[in-house]
């Protein structure tokens, strides 16, 4: 097994989420590793987003430990402190509902780098429309754009920056089999050829059978069952996580 296959990029042990007083995540015990796509699957409420809010920085833990570790470095825990620009820097969120600048499509996929200060941004929003497939449209206003485009832009937004880290929520809800082709195809592109770490959010276990190396299913704002891909479609060890795959209603 190569170094690529044990590096991880995060360990979650023993965290805790509330709000109001009302806890909505307990994780004892996760993994996640570089160049790898987990996806992770459950019901509506099942503490799936609010994870990735964690995994984003957007959110500190109430209890247990979140460990990140940061280009060339190990696995750091944040231990209640602020957490490093270079490390929010290298991990980038992308929402279910993408919300986009009352401005031109480039000027959307540029937003990020300017923010960070980089120059010469023009090459690099080229390259993320192109992937995108939007090239077309970079001079367009983002209020003229579909659903499906509007979410291709924030992805190229989110491309734009080469983050180490993406965190998807549910990339490709309500898009039609074109747009999910792209970005499914895009999703692959970043975990084979750039050793991107990838957090897919879906609904769509299709999906997660596709594109994922690992799946963790989520109930209840707890973590399941988190396996190999195949491990988890074709011999899940747990009766809910078997009735999930099979279509069973589970709460």
């Amino acid at each position: 097994m190569s170094d690529r296959d044990v590096s991880p990029v995060y360990r979650l042990q023993g965290v805790v989420k509330a709000y109001a007083g009302q806890e909505v995540l307990r994780v004892s015990d996760l993994t996640i590793y570089r160049g790898k796509v987990l996806g992770i699957v459950g019901p509506n409420g099942a503490g799936k987003s609010t994870l990735l809010r964690l995994l984003g920085f957007l959110e500190p833990p109430d209890r247990g430990q979140l460990a990140f570790a940061p280009l060339g470095g190990g696995l750091t825990p944040l231990n209640g402190r602020e957490v490093p620009l270079d490390w929010r820097r290298q991990v980038t969120l992308v929402f279910q509902r993408s919300v986009l600048l009352n401005r031109s499509v480039a000027a959307n996929v540029a937003y990020g780098l300017q923010l960070r200060r980089e120059r010469d941004t023009g090459e690099r929003v080229r390259e993320a429309l192109a992937q995108v497939r939007l090239a077309d449209l970079a001079r367009a206003s983002a209020r003229t754009l579909s659903g499906g485009e509007a979410q291709r832009v924030a992805l190229a937004r989110a491309l734009a920056v080469r983050p180490r880290v993406l965190l998807l929520d549910e990339p490709t809800a309500n898009l039609d089999p074109y747009n999910i082709g792209l970005i499914e195809g895009i999703i692959r592109q970043l975990s084979d050829q750039h050793d991107t770490t990838i957090v897919l959010v879906t609904h769509n276990v299709f999906q997660a059978h596709r594109l994922a190396n690992r799946v963790a299913f989520m109930l209840q704002g707890r973590i399941v069952e988190v396996a190999p891909v195949e491990q988890f479609f074709a011999a899940p060890r747990d009766p809910r996580t078997a009735a999930f795959v099979r279509g069973d209603v589970v709460c």
